[in-house]
């Protein structure tokens, strides 16, 4: 089954040269047709354009079509968010109040809280139960417009519960029509049981987590949280040396609450993406300029938490592409939103519209490894975008930032109706 989408407003972030990512200066640009039309041939996209349709379609040949019109609609590539902990068992909204009563975010996690809390109840949550949770979380990002998504591992924090939540995210790529990039995120947080023996954590996070992960082809790619108070530098360059020798390329949790050196040991080991960055200045700058890393803002993360916002101006100005997230997961940004996270990226961090849809489209497909197929409306990319309500503008999206833009969803090359 073909579609054919005719009489589209505006057909936002179209590509006749597909681009891996966008950085700098061509942030600034978004490449648009106004009066569009739009073909897919079964997963992928086919052919677009200027109305009208060029090849009437008449009798026998509808039978074969899912005719659409998308009059006063925009037509945008679905969003591509390449950080999120989705997999967990139940909430901590407790943990929220203890921030309301200003416990820091650290202070949360001395006392048990935060990483070990959410490990604590993955420990106690049955398969079955992780994916169903997991599944209702992955039909609401996709009817806001998601159509790829990164899954992290991270809340086993043990070598069986690792297994397990990686099993989960690999069960769902099964289940659900979402694009899932799964990786391993054994050093999270240190465990209650190894305090003060740090690195025997280490130790069997390289020597069994990754040899049993890899042997069972359960992730992409491999992270690590070097941040103060939970791995160094050291540690994290052990960890990825490691992975690289299994093939799992890094993805790195950096600065996010001190300068750690966290970019520095990501680009080191020409991590995919280096992700968080509250605290970047010019030496982390001037290291990722001319990589093949992508710097991945979390908006929701650092507005949930009230951390300080990126520099994300100074990163563009100085010609570095952005890649922005919605690290949705159940202590630090509880949404994975990312038409909110559009709007967080023109409201705190100043983007213009146009640099803010290249963050949560093309460079998040790159921030997966995904951007050959996905993030943009090109010839021959897979068929995952999304039909808006009427509206007036494509800035009308970032600028709305209380409502759901997106009326339909196609993924694949197939509508989605809502659970």
């Amino acid at each position: 089954m073909s579609i054919l989408i005719t009489n589209i407003k505006e057909l936002v972030q179209v590509e006749e040269k597909p681009q891996s990512m966008v950085f700098g200066k061509a942030m600034s640009k978004l490449r648009t047709i106004k009066n569009g039309w739009l073909l897919t041939e079964g997963s992928r996209i086919k052919d677009f354009g200027t109305m009208p349709f060029p090849f009437p379609i008449s009798g026998e040949e509808k039978e074969g079509f899912q005719l659409i019109d998308a009059s006063g609609k925009m037509v945008f590539p679905s969003f591509c968010d390449s950080h999120t902990h989705l997999v967990y068992a139940g909430s901590r909204e407790i943990e929220y109040i203890d921030k309301i009563r200003g416990l820091s975010y650290e202070e949360i996690a001395r006392r048990g809280g935060g990483i070990l809390n959410s490990a604590k109840r993955l420990h106690e949550t049955h398969e079955d139960e992780l994916i169903e949770q997991a599944m209702g979380r992955l039909n609401e990002i996709m009817m806001f417009g998601t159509g790829a998504v990164e899954i992290k591992s991270g809340y086993g924090l043990s070598v069986e519960d690792e297994l397990k939540m990686l099993r989960v995210i690999r069960k769902l790529k099964g289940l659900s029509p979402v694009k899932i990039v799964p990786t391993f995120l054994g050093a999270h947080a240190v465990p209650a049981e190894y305090k003060g023996r740090q690195e025997e954590f280490v130790d069997m996070v390289i020597s069994e987590m990754i040899p049993q992960v890899a042997a069972d082809n359960l992730a992409d790619y491999i992270d690590v949280f070097c941040d103060r108070g939970f791995f160094t530098v050291e540690e994290t360059d052990r960890i990825l040396n490691a992975g690289m020798k299994y093939g799992m390329r890094a993805k790195i949790h950096a600065n996010e609450l001190d300068f750690s050196g966290g970019i520095q040991v990501g680009v080191k080991y020409n991590a995919l993406s280096v992700d968080h960055l509250e605290f970047t200045g010019d030496e982390e700058i001037e290291c990722l300029l001319g990589t093949e890393t992508m710097p991945t803002i979390l908006p929701g993360a650092a507005f949930f938490l009230e951390m300080a916002y990126s520099p994300v101006r100074k990163m563009i100005k100085a010609g570095l592409p952005v890649a922005m997230a919605s690290d949705f997961n159940p202590g630090s940004s509880p949404s994975g939103n990312m038409q909110f996270i559009l709007s967080m990226a023109c409201i705190k961090y100043r983007m213009l519209p146009e640099e803010a849809i290249h963050a949560v489209t093309i460079n998040g497909a790159y921030a997966m490894g995904l951007s050959e197929d996905f993030g943009s409306i090109a010839r021959g990319k897979i068929a995952n975008f999304f039909i808006t309500k009427p509206i007036p503008s494509y800035s009308f999206m970032p600028y709305a930032y209380g409502s759901n833009k997106a009326e339909q969803i196609i993924l694949n090359g197939k509508v989605i109706q809502p659970a």
